[in-house]
């Protein structure tokens, strides 16, 4: 039987400071999602100014980080190069901002961030993510 890694409630409260306190720094109000390798949340956090739907998108893209084992970045890329079909991918919010927390190798849990740019979006969720790994 295989054993995996898996996030307990004081990683993913590691990951919401860290995320939250990056995100404050640069004076961003943002939406911090954390799940669990299959996608579920485990915790989330919407900051004063993040916009209501940043609540939605967020979680969106921890879950497909989870389901993907990969950044959501890669997707988004996938779609901008022209792979446009998918965007038909049964799939929501494939943009850039959900990041995996990997452990050796495996997927233990990952990262969504909504509400600001694109690229801000990444580095606030591996800022949250460093907090651990």
């Amino acid at each position: 039987m295989k054993t995996k890694p898996v996030l307990t409630l004081t990683d993913v409260n590691a990951i919401l400071d860290a995320a939250q306190k990056e995100a404050e720094a640069n004076g961003w109000g943002v939406t911090i999602a954390v799940a669990d390798d299959g996608g579920h949340l485990l915790g989330l956090r919407r900051m004063d100014g993040a916009p209501p739907f940043s609540a939605d998108v967020a979680t969106q893209k921890a879950r497909n980080a989870a389901i993907g084992r990969r950044e959501t970045q890669a997707f988004e890329e996938m779609i901008n190069g022209g792979r446009t079909a998918f965007v038909t991918a049964p799939m929501q919010s494939l943009l850039a901002g959900g990041v995996p927390v990997l452990v050796e190798g495996e997927v233990a849990g990952t990262v969504g961030i909504s509400g600001v740019k694109p690229d801000q979006d990444v580095q606030i969720a591996r800022a949250g993510v460093a907090a651990i790994v």
